[in-house]
């Protein structure tokens, strides 16, 4: 079982700049996608951004220029650079992990963190 513990959201004014850090642990195979994912009030998960272990990036559009995805393979360790953060980014952000390939799609992940709150103010 793959765990995901996330940190690094708070508040922030827009135009401003935030990272989130997932730290994972538990995994069995070496190839592996770690994505990030929204979910605001009364509104559907929706991806982010994912990365693979083979480095391989995708993003959504909604973030695409603003936000950058990284990770660092030594200590399992993933982050989400935000910058030119807007209101529309206030959301609980959630790390999830699954083998093989990648996908913005939430119900293709079965390893979640919990969670952490990103407010945006403008």
């Amino acid at each position: 079982q793959v765990q995901l513990v996330e940190s690094g959201g708070g508040s922030v004014q827009a135009g401003g700049s935030l990272r989130l850090s997932c730290a994972g642990s538990g995994y069995r195979y070496s190839s592996y996608c770690m994505a990030w994912f929204r979910q605001a009030p009364g509104k559907e998960r929706e991806g982010v951004a994912t990365i693979h272990s083979d480095g391989s990036i995708s993003y959504a559009d909604s973030v695409k220029g603003r936000f950058t995805i990284s990770q660092d393979n030594a200590k399992n360790t993933g982050y989400l650079q935000m910058n030119s953060v807007i209101p529309e980014d206030t959301a609980m952000y959630y790390c999830a992990a699954r083998y093989v390939r990648c996908s913005l799609l939430w119900y293709e992940y079965n390893n979640w963190g919990q969670g952490t709150q990103v407010t945006v103010s403008s």
